[in-house]
């Protein structure tokens, strides 16, 4: 599983022009879900992204978790995460889970990020032609892959 983590002052997803979810600052999370990927991998995920420290202190450095400033996430899959661009220039999107496997994780994520963040948690729809906006704050972005974890 894969995610790209994004500290926000805003975001908000829009599906067939009307919002569909929304927060002030926080993270936007992109999520990418592989054949492979498990409810371990959730797990994992969730608890980095509950304790990564890149809010700023009083003093500027980046020493406070999502906790820490009481923020927000929004949450939305993204399975071009997994694009393998080797050949050619059409991505292939092989590497991406089927709606089958990947639905049930996406969901799972969603629910266990509610219960042990204990924040708000907004969505997009999984599938669906979504219209992303954010204003990454820093810029601060990072990408997390549950599968490299040492």
């Amino acid at each position: 599983m894969r995610i790209i983590l994004q500290r926000v002052s805003e975001a908000s997803v829009r599906i067939e022009n009307e919002v569909h979810g929304q927060i002030d600052h926080g993270f936007l999370i992109l999520v990418g879900i592989e054949h492979q990927d498990e409810k371990n991998d959730v797990d994992w995920l969730i608890q980095k992204i509950n304790g990564l420290r890149v809010f700023t202190d009083q003093e500027g450095k980046m020493n406070h978790s999502i906790q820490d400033v009481n923020g927000s996430i929004l949450l939305i899959s993204q399975f071009t995460l997994f694009a393998s661009t080797k050949k050619g220039n059409r991505p292939s999107y092989i590497q991406a889970a089927r709606p089958e496997v990947a639905i049930p994780l996406y969901n799972y994520f969603t629910e266990e990020l509610k219960k042990h963040t204990r924040l708000k948690v907004e969505t997009g729809i999984f599938g669906a032609d979504m219209k992303v906006s954010l204003i990454n704050d820093g810029p601060v972005t990072i990408s997390i892959d549950s599968k490299n974890r040492e």
